[in-house]
């Protein structure tokens, strides 16, 4: 194996300067490759996180009923008549009637981790400059600090005093700046004639748009009262440990509780299709570096199996088998690849660190002030495969065509 070894080296280094060039080819291509994944995973991580901190992973909505329909069926054998019972369709009532024992109920899924009611309605916020459309969101704090990233979304201001006013209000930035107030200022919001005056307390920032622009949340008592609503809310938001279960629990939790579940990739189903598509698109773009410098690879190849012909010849004259030869220019391929993925898995982590350092401002679906990267050994566990095939199968070629040549036929100049 060492001989073997020295050979394929050996015949290596006949082509340096085509091998070196397929090898950068290789080493580009695999670390783009990580590179690519690790950006658009990143966004896609960062999205899903930015989700479950302002919407959480379940919304237990409205409350349904399903309606029963009755047929008669007659026996084939007998005039005796049966009537069946089917149910026919769901009939949903909204809101969430009972809160307290809906959660109750939510809290007994060893997944879910936490819940928390919100009364949710339209209403206009007025300053003393202007007035905006906007959602009110009636809460209990404590229980919705445990399904969302509300604590660490205040951007100006603090919860402590939110939690010690009972007429505090926290503000989206979006519709802070809108109607150009800010902590401490008094606002009154409106519905249906009633108004009442609040105080804003802080000012907090998701990232996503339409809640940056439309959201004000006091608690859930003041809540009530500006919507004139004694009982009952509009969904109830839940957090759960394990957010891939989170599909399989709201089909469960729908037949236990009797109310609609919606996970959050039904969601966000769009944003979702979008990320994958990225990232598949970018896996593809980037692959067809590797796939060029494969076939640079295999020109290469081909070209030492021409002119190493006779040294082939005297190989077999040694008593080398096929196997051997072919083992030889696959040895090749093998060290071409192994030396190019170490170099390509090195270049994609420096540049995946490189570019989580760049600048970049984004406000919309998340927000971000720099390029999001997702650190995964699974990205180069792909570069390295998708490597791994294209340098094989243009090794195998070459390999499988060295190792037809025949002694005599190359002594005799009519080898193919």
């Amino acid at each position: 194996m060492e001989t073997d070894l020295y050979i394929a080296v050996r015949f290596l280094l006949a082509k340096l300067r085509s091998m070196l060039m397929s090898l950068s080819g290789i080493v580009f291509g695999v670390g783009l490759f990580v590179v690519t994944q690790a950006q658009t995973s990143g966004f896609e991580h960062f999205f899903i996180r930015t989700v479950l901190g302002t919407d959480g992973a379940l919304r237990v909505e409205d409350r349904f009923q399903d309606t029963i329909a009755s047929m008669i069926i007659k026996s084939e054998t007998s005039n005796a008549r049966t009537r069946v019972s089917l149910a026919k369709e769901r009939r949903y009532v909204e809101g969430i009637e009972y809160p307290d024992k809906v959660i109750e109920g939510l809290m007994q899924f060893e997944n879910v981790s936490g819940a928390s009611p919100v009364l949710r309605n339209n209403i206009e916020v007025e300053s003393n400059f202007r007035t905006e459309s906007g959602e009110i969101f009636g809460i209990n704090l404590d229980q919705h600090l445990a399904v969302s990233d509300l604590a660490h979304q205040i951007v100006f201001g603090n919860l402590e005093d939110f939690r010690a006013d009972p007429d505090g209000l926290l503000i989206g930035s979006m519709l802070a700046d809108r109607l150009n107030i800010t902590v401490g200022d008094s606002v009154v919001l409106t519905e249906a004639g009633r108004s009442q005056r609040f105080v804003v307390s802080a000012i907090f920032e998701s990232g996503v748009e339409h809640v940056d622009k439309q959201r004000v949340i006091v608690h859930l008592a003041q809540a009530r009262e500006v919507l004139d609503k004694p009982f009952g809310v509009s969904y109830i938001q839940a957090n759960v440990y394990d957010i891939d279960r989170a599909p399989l629990d709201s089909d469960q939790m729908q037949e236990v509780l009797g109310h609609q579940v919606e996970p959050w990739q039904e969601r966000e189903k769009i944003w979702l299709d979008v990320f994958h598509a990225l990232r598949a698109s970018s896996a593809i773009t980037v692959s067809t570096i590797i796939l060029i410098s494969g076939l640079g690879m295999f020109n290469t190849l081909a070209m030492v199996v021409m002119e190493k012909t006779k040294e082939i010849a005297i190989l077999r004259s040694m008593g080398y088998t096929r196997r051997d030869i072919s083992r030889i220019f696959l040895m090749q391929g093998g060290l071409v690849l192994l030396a190019g993925s170490v170099l390509g898995c090195a270049f994609g982590a420096f540049a995946t660190w490189m570019v989580a350092s760049i600048p970049l401002r984004i406000r919309g679906i998340f927000s971000t002030d720099h390029f999001v990267v997702y650190w995964s050994v699974w990205h180069y566990v792909g570069a390295v495969l998708a490597a791994t095939v294209v340098v094989m199968i243009a090794s195998w070629v070459p390999a499988r065509r060295a190792a037809r040549l025949e002694p005599g036929d190359i002594i005799r100049g009519t080898a193919a």
